[in-house]
């Protein structure tokens, strides 16, 4: 009887002891179908987010979809890798840095993004999947050799005396060490370079949605020249940026007009998002700023070289001041409609008529010329109720150009 109990007691304790190994075969075999090549690059990019999620207040070590991850990340990074060996960029490179991020326990720093965001976000080539590993380098250890070689080769006695030995595996050991300090060295700080990429990255995408930190920007400031050619962000992202991080706008656009990477979509795209860009500061500041730019750009017109305040001044500008005037006249039908209740066409009319004074104390527009000045003369005129208008209008009037 007690050995018929004992039998019923190992065999609870087995199945006990291999139910929670059987959850855990059975959360991979259901977790492994949506990370799989057919499946959406988004989709894969969201089921590796949730599967981190799940266990997010805890270490990854202790993940019990780690081991899916991995595999996944080994997967995908094998192939992206042939891939890029081939000469082509793989269309998983984008899962493969959202897997190294979440296995080196970065997971939280992917959270605000959608995985929209993430899939059509083209990655810096240094965080491309040939540049990215989590495999650790542990330093060699040597070991000396024996300390005596005795033996003969025909007559000739080919032993080494015990000092000359010593001094030989000394001498073995301190060359090996010093190449595996080396290397190391080499490789930590090229480990050390791609998070300060990485992290640089995922504060440029975190600057669309939020204002950053003066540490945060002088994080990412020292990374943007490498997260512009290729562009990390699109034209769809730039109002946002613009908006909340003016001081960052200046240096990213100039570095996306005058990127010339092949992957680059060109300046057209950027110029386009800066001729509609609303009558505030920010725009006001940016605009200034690139009319000022003398970097040298190639003209996708003529083919010819030119700078950023030309391009700017040419396809810009005139285009940008028709659109502030356009905002303005519907935030004024707007407040008379009682839809709005705040004063942004009062600060729009001024600053925008503060803008139009500052460009021509620079010379960059003539107020004796119609084709400059007409629909300025014309908004001020019917706005010249404020003083900023009305000064502005008085100087578009008579074409002195001086103040």
């Amino acid at each position: 009887m007690l050995d018929s109990r004992a039998e019923v007691s190992t065999s609870s304790s087995a199945v006990t002891r291999n139910r929670p190994r059987a959850r855990g075969r059975h959360r991979s075999d259901y977790a492994t179908p949506p990370l799989a090549s057919t499946t959406q690059l988004p989709q894969r990019i969201l089921v590796s987010y949730i599967l981190y999620a799940l266990y997010a207040p805890h270490p990854i070590a202790i993940n019990p979809f780690k081991t899916v991850l991995h595999a996944s990340f080994v997967k995908e990074r094998r192939v992206a890798v042939q891939v890029d060996q081939a000469g082509g960029v793989s269309e998983n490179e984008q899962l493969v840095w959202v897997l190294w991020k979440i296995l080196k326990g970065d997971g939280s720093d992917i959270g605000p993004f959608s995985p929209n965001t993430l899939a059509r976000s083209p990655l810096p080539p240094k965080l491309r999947a040939a540049y990215l590993s989590l495999e650790e380098n542990f330093a060699a250890h040597a070991q000396a050799p024996p300390n005596a070689n005795t033996g003969f080769v025909g007559n000739i006695d080919t032993s080494v005396p015990l000092a000359g030995a010593r001094e030989s595996a000394e001498g073995s050991v301190l060359a090996e060490v010093s190449t595996s300090l080396a290397s190391n060295t080499i490789t930590t700080e090229r480990d050390r370079e791609m998070e300060k990429l990485s992290h640089a990255m995922t504060l440029l995408l975190a600057a669309r949605d939020r204002v950053l930190t003066i540490a945060e920007q002088r994080t990412l400031l020292p990374a943007l020249p490498q997260l512009v050619s290729p562009p990390v962000v699109t034209s769809v992202d730039l109002p946002g940026i613009i908006a909340n991080n003016p001081s960052l706008a200046y240096p990213l656009l100039n570095g996306l007009l005058s990127a010339e990477s092949a992957l680059s979509p060109g300046p057209d795209v950027y110029l386009d998002v800066l001729r509609r860009l609303p009558p505030t500061l920010p725009s006001f500041d940016l605009i200034g700023r690139l009319l000022r730019d003398t970097t040298a750009v190639t003209d996708a017109t003529t083919g010819g070289r030119t700078t950023i305040a030309d391009l700017v001044r040419v396809d810009v500008l005139g285009w940008f001041i028709h659109e502030c005037v356009s905002w303005l006249d519907r935030a004024e039908r707007d407040e008379r409609e009682g839809n709005i209740s705040d004063d942004r066409f009062a600060k729009g009319v001024q600053n925008l008529c503060r803008f139009y004074a500052a460009l021509i104390k620079l010379g960059i527009v003539d107020p004796a010329s119609d084709a400059d000045s007409a629909e300025m003369a014309h908004f001020t005129l019917r706005n010249a109720r404020f003083e900023e208008a009305n000064a502005l209008y008085r100087v578009l009037a008579s074409g002195a150009g001086g103040f």
